[in-house]
C-alpha cells in the first residue's frame, strides 16, 4: 500500500514537471518554469482560439487547456495506480499530448464534410432564385436564411464581405482559403469565370449543383463499399490493445515481462511497428482518391 502511495506521488512530480525539464536543463534558472509554462499555455491557447474561430466555435480556450491540463495529471496517474507499468503510462501521457490536435482535426473533418454535403442543395436554391428573377446578393441572403450550420456560417460570412463593398469574385477567393475543398474551388471557380465572360449565371450554378450532387452520390458509393474494409481494419488494430489489457488484469505477473524486461520491450516494438504498418496499408487500401 505504502508502495503504491510512493509511486503515485512520484508519478504526479514527474507529471507536474514533465514540461518544464528541458527549459529548466538549458536555461538553468528559476524563473524557466514560469516562462515554458506561460509558453505552453500561450501556444494552447492561442492554437485553440485559431480553431475554434474558423468553426464559429465561441467559447474560452484557458477553460480547455485547464481540462487538457488535468488530463494529462490526473490519467496517468490512474494508469499508474491500475497499471504499475511506467512503460503505459508514459505512452498514455505521450497520446494525450497530441489530443488536442487529433481533436481539432476531427472536428475540421467533420465540418467540412457536412459543409460538402450541404452544397449542391444551396447552389440549387441559388439557381431558383435566380430564376425568378431575384439578384444575386438577394439570392444568396435567402440561402443563408434558409441554410443550416455550417453552411449559412461560411456563406453568412461572404454576404457580409459583399455588404462592406467587397467584390464577389475577391469575397469567393476568400473563402476558398478557409474552405480548401474540392468541390467548393471547383463551384466557386465555375461562378467567377461565368461572371467574367459573361455567361448565363443560372445554367453554371444549376449545373455546378447536378455535378456536386452526382459526385456526391459517387463517393457515397464508393465509402459503403470500401466500409467493411476499414471497419475490419479498425478492429484488426484495436483488437491486440483489448487483449493486452483483459490480459494485464488476468495474468499481470506474466504480462509485466512484457513491459519490463528487455525481451519483453523488444517483442513488444516489434508488434507495434507490424500494427501500425498493417493498420496504415489497409486505409491506403480501402481510400480511393476523389
Amino acid at each position: 500500500m505504502i508502495q503504491e502511495i510512493l509511486s503515485t506521488a512520484i508519478l504526479a512530480v514527474i507529471v507536474l514537471l514533465v514540461f518544464v525539464v528541458g527549459a529548466c536543463l538549458v536555461m538553468g534558472s528559476g524563473d524557466a518554469f514560469k516562462d515554458f509554462a506561460n509558453t505552453y499555455k500561450s501556444r494552447f491557447t492561442n492554437s485553440a482560439n485559431v480553431e475554434l474561430d474558423d468553426m464559429f466555435i465561441f467559447m474560452d480556450a484557458s477553460k480547455l487547456f485547464l481540462i487538457n491540463l488535468l488530463a494529462m495529471v490526473f490519467i496517468p496517474m490512474a494508469v499508474q495506480m491500475l497499471f504499475q507499468i511506467w512503460l503505459l503510462t508514459g505512452s498514455v501521457f505521450a497520446v494525450l499530448v497530441v489530443v488536442p490536435g487529433v481533436i481539432w482535426s476531427k472536428m475540421r473533418k467533420k465540418r467540412m464534410s457536412t459543409f460538402e454535403h450541404q452544397l449542391p442543395d444551396a447552389f440549387m436554391m441559388l439557381s431558383s432564385s435566380l430564376s425568378a428573377g431575384a439578384s444575386l446578393k438577394v439570392a444568396l441572403e435567402d440561402m443563408v436564411k434558409q441554410s443550416p450550420a455550417p453552411l449559412n456560417q461560411e456563406f453568412g460570412l461572404l454576404v457580409k464581405r459583399m455588404r462592406l463593398g467587397v467584390t464577389l469574385e475577391d469575397a469567393l477567393l476568400e473563402m476558398e482559403k478557409r474552405i480548401p475543398m474540392q468541390s467548393f474551388v471547383m463551384a466557386s471557380s465555375a461562378v467567377r469565370i461565368s461572371r467574367e465572360v459573361g455567361g448565363n449565371l443560372v445554367e453554371t450554378i444549376k449545373s455546378m449543383a447536378d455535378t456536386l450532387r452526382r459526385k456526391k452520390t459517387m463517393e457515397g458509393k464508393v465509402e459503403s463499399l470500401t466500409a467493411q474494409g476499414k471497419t475490419q481494419g479498425t478492429f484488426m488494430a484495436a483488437l491486440p490493445i483489448l487483449l493486452a489489457v483483459m490480459l494485464s488484469f488476468l495474468e499481470p505477473e506474466a504480462m509485466r515481462q512484457l513491459y519490463t524486461t528487455r525481451e519483453g520491450l523488444m517483442v513488444l516494438v516489434v508488434m507495434i511497428i507490424m500494427q501500425v504498418m498493417g493498420f496504415v496499408f489497409i486505409r491506403k487500401i480501402t481510400t480511393i482518391s476523389s
